[in-house]
């Protein structure tokens, strides 16, 4: 497991957001301002230093259930609210198109590309507000600066961290159904056409080398695709082109997305369920939360009236019936943690990781050094 997965999975998973939303408030006809205002408080809180400077310290993935909360905070942090049903489709989108991503990058190193993707259309929704541009830039300068120097191998096992964190998610998304990149069961098709990864060539044909180095024989064989050359290397640079479509904003053109349980994922929620076991690094897991929500400062409108639903359904209707009908184990909930309620909001998600059984002296004193934490935020 890679240490330095975290910041990748977090900007990515939130790129994603901000296009979802992005379409739903122009969808619902939110008036520009306020829509103007949501993505802007979104982004400020999403590029907080205090909350970077904790999430690109070299530390393991933590569990779904934690960045769930993070991004429900995130979320809700302007004016703008989600029911639990469409914070639930909101997250179902955002990880698996990340997933998608992940999967049809053509060289591990290019999820660097993709990040940088979704981090370019960040800043273009923040092109007319100077102070959060900044604060994107600075982002921009820790990611070269984390990432650049890394090596293949590096890269490999930042690609294998992210696919075992999303590897029982299978829920069936529209967009992927329709252009026949996913099937009904909610996993993804590979393709086997188009250009090889840069630095590569195209299979199909084996060289054979005598001892001292000198080609001595070839053969070709069909290599079941139908393989290009590669196209150029994309920029990993603060400007400049990135090549790689992977990470673009597939909202850009009016299209209905729906997402749907798949059997897969419904039997891998129950197993996970039975299967559950305290966390033993929970102590240190809630600990990181705590840090990262402290530095997430939720906007208060001064007016009550000022604030909005956005449904991520098409009606009313079938967001309730999404909600009545999503299997328990993969229904979070909205949970929004006030400054004043944080204490007991936290401490119900550290008895959701530790209650197993009877509770161990250890598992006793996570508790108290979340809350005494929580006390200093």
């Amino acid at each position: 497991m890679s240490s330095r997965t975290l910041p990748l999975l977090f900007i990515n998973l939130g790129g994603e957001m901000l296009y979802i939303l992005d379409q739903r408030l122009r969808a619902q006809n939110i008036p520009a301002d306020k829509a103007k205002k949501v993505m802007n408080d979104i982004i400020t809180t999403m590029f907080n230093k205090k909350f970077l400077e904790e999430l690109f310290k070299p530390q393991e993935l933590y569990s779904k259930k934690a960045l769930r909360t993070v991004f429900d905070r995130l979320a809700h942090a302007s004016i703008m609210r989600l029911n639990q049903a469409s914070m639930d489709k909101l997250y179902d989108l955002m990880t698996m198109a990340f997933k998608y991503q992940v999967l049809l990058c053509p060289r591990p190193k290019d999820i660097l590309l993709v990040s940088f993707n979704h981090m370019d259309a960040i800043k273009d929704f923040v092109k007319d507000t100077p102070s959060i541009l900044s604060q994107v830039d600075e982002t921009y300068r820790q990611l070269i600066e984390m990432y650049t120097p890394l090596s293949s191998g590096d890269f490999q096992l930042i690609r294998q961290t992210l696919l075992i964190f999303f590897q029982d998610m299978h829920i069936r998304v529209s967009i992927f159904l329709k252009d026949k990149v996913q099937n009904s069961n909610g996993r993804f098709v590979l393709p086997t056409s188009g250009p090889v990864p840069h630095g590569t060539q195209v299979p199909g044909l084996i060289r054979m080398f005598s001892c001292t180095g000198e080609e001595v024989n070839r053969l070709q064989f069909n290599n079941g695709g139908s393989y290009t050359s590669a196209t150029r290397e994309g920029s990993f640079e603060i400007f400049g082109d990135r090549v790689t479509k992977l990470g673009t904003n597939m909202y850009s053109v009016s299209r209905p997305v729906e997402t749907h349980m798949s059997g897969t994922s419904k039997n891998s929620a129950q197993h996970t369920k039975v299967n559950a076991a305290p966390n033993p690094l929970a102590k240190e897991e809630l600990n990181l939360l705590a840090k990262l929500m402290g530095g997430l400062e939720v906007q208060k409108p001064g007016n009550v009236d000022s604030g909005f639903r956005v449904n991520l359904f098409a009606t009313d209707e079938e967001e309730e019936e999404a909600f009545i009908s999503r299997p328990d184990e993969l229904s979070y909930g909205v949970i929004n943690i006030q400054a004043t309620k944080g204490n007991a909001e936290l401490a119900k998600i550290m008895g959701e990781f530790t209650e197993s059984g009877d509770q161990s002296p250890s598992a006793s004193s996570k508790g108290d050094d979340l809350l005494a934490m929580m006390d200093g935020l």
